[in-house]
């Protein structure tokens, strides 16, 4: 049996057991084409270890629509938390019953020939096309400045921040503001915590506007059909930073202003460490003003539609700024300002040096077109802009399976194969 399973020949190998990976297994098995999954951990891990307690979606449950799983529940308008992600990925994974491998490392893919050779913890795979599933978030970003930081700081990335509870006595400084700097930061705000905040350049979103949750006006306007090759940003856009928002609540905006207005420090960008003493960059002010301006701007966008549109849709007041920075702080002492805790909410770097095909840029990122690559049985699914802006998330994740689903059908066709195995001989979860 472990001879069966450790030289197994598959028409299709997905590496990635995410919504991402799961999808794709869907759609090829609505085609009838046999396909095995390998998950390093467990399905939804990313959801399950590495989100804090409280967090929740910023887009609404509607959007959650993997192929032959829409949102299972009764509150299509609001978002789900932590918690029921997971279940909702582990419900799906039941409902069609993949060839799934879960605990497995997949730490080598070559192709000397027109097979592909997969290395796995478990032992050798053979697959006449590939899909990697891994998403574009794999390795914490730290900047190596943190290593002159004292080591009595605890020092977390975000994806290790589980709730306030867990964290030592004294304040915490945030470095970063996407989406998960500044729900991270307002989960220790609202939890009574002194913050400090180094506020990015990252752009902010309303969360409603003129009777709607923005998510439904730019639904309604098509943007989440856009393919990339359509933005005005092209490629680039795939390195820009989330808007902030939150779900949290019920949905609601984050206005880092407000929460100055309520005690919590505000920063530009950290600059340097020395010793004791953190420096930021004075830009404070700019980086505010610039998140307000792509909100407004979100707003103008949406007004214009209603106009050419003639749409009868409530009137609201322009946004009026509640608090500015009377002078910029461009330093601060550790002890002086009792910082115990020091949250990187940097990013992620991604990390494909395992799959040993050339098909890279200089930056380590797949060339492709719309998940197809030049090496022909390689394909990539779940990038954020993979194709369009839902490729990263639930909303646009079927678009791309169904359609990457349809390139391998084809080959598969193409290139018919004796199978040498039984689908039995594996049970999910085994």
């Amino acid at each position: 049996m472990m001879r069966a399973l450790t030289n197994s020949h598959f028409p299709v190998a997905i590496i990635g057991g995410g919504q991402a990976g799961l999808a794709i297994s869907h759609c090829l098995k609505q085609r009838g084409i046999e396909n095995i999954v390998f998950e390093k951990n467990k399905i939804a891990h990313s959801w399950r270890s590495k989100r804090w307690d409280s967090f929740c979606l910023v887009t609404p449950n509607w959007q959650c629509t993997l192929p032959g799983y829409p949102y299972p529940g009764s509150d299509p308008n609001g978002f789900m938390q932590r918690d029921e992600i997971v279940r909702y990925i582990e419900d799906y994974a039941k409902s069609f019953q993949p060839l799934l491998k879960e605990g497995v490392t997949v730490s080598k893919i070559t192709k000397p020939e027109n097979v592909f050779e997969i290395d796995t913890s478990i032992g050798h795979y053979v697959a006449d096309q590939v899909v990697v599933a891994t998403g574009g978030y794999h390795t914490p970003k730290i900047p190596r400045m943190a290593e002159k930081l004292p080591q009595e700081i605890l020092q977390l990335h975000s994806s290790e921040y589980k709730n306030p509870g867990t964290l030592p006595d004294g304040t915490v400084l945030v470095v970063g503001t996407g989406q998960s700097g500044c729900q991270i930061a307002e989960d220790l705000h609202l939890a009574g915590k002194q913050v400090h905040l180094c506020v990015g350049g990252a752009p902010r979103s309303p969360r409603t506007y003129r009777g709607k949750d923005v998510v439904d006006w730019l639904d309604q306007m098509g943007y989440y059909d856009m393919p990339i090759d359509d933005h005005p940003q092209k490629d680039s856009v795939r390195k820009k930073t989330n808007h902030y928002v939150t779900g949290r609540g019920g949905g609601r905006e984050i206005d880092l202003r407000q929460f100055a207005l309520e005690g919590m420090r505000l920063y530009g960008k950290l600059k340097h460490i020395h010793g004791e003493q953190l420096e930021f960059e004075d830009n404070l002010s700019h980086n505010l003003d610039q998140a307000d301006a792509v909100a407004e701007s979100i707003k103008r966008t949406i007004d214009t539609y209603i106009e050419k549109n003639q749409l009868d849709a409530p009137i609201e007041p322009l946004y009026q700024a509640v608090w500015q920075p009377e002078t910029s702080l461009l330093s601060l002492g550790l002890k002086t300002a009792d910082i115990s805790t020091i949250i990187w909410s940097t990013g992620y770097h991604t990390d494909f040096s395992w799959i040993d095909i050339p098909v890279f840029n200089g930056e380590g990122y797949p060339g492709h077109v719309r998940g197809v690559t030049t090496a022909q049985g390689l394909y990539f699914l779940g990038l954020p802009w993979l194709y369009t802006w839902g490729s990263g998330r639930f909303s646009g994740i079927a678009r791309d399976a169904n359609y990457l689903a349809d390139c391998i059908a084809l080959k598969n066709r193409v290139l018919p194969r004796q199978l040498n195995h039984s689908v039995n001989a594996v049970a999910l979860g085994s």
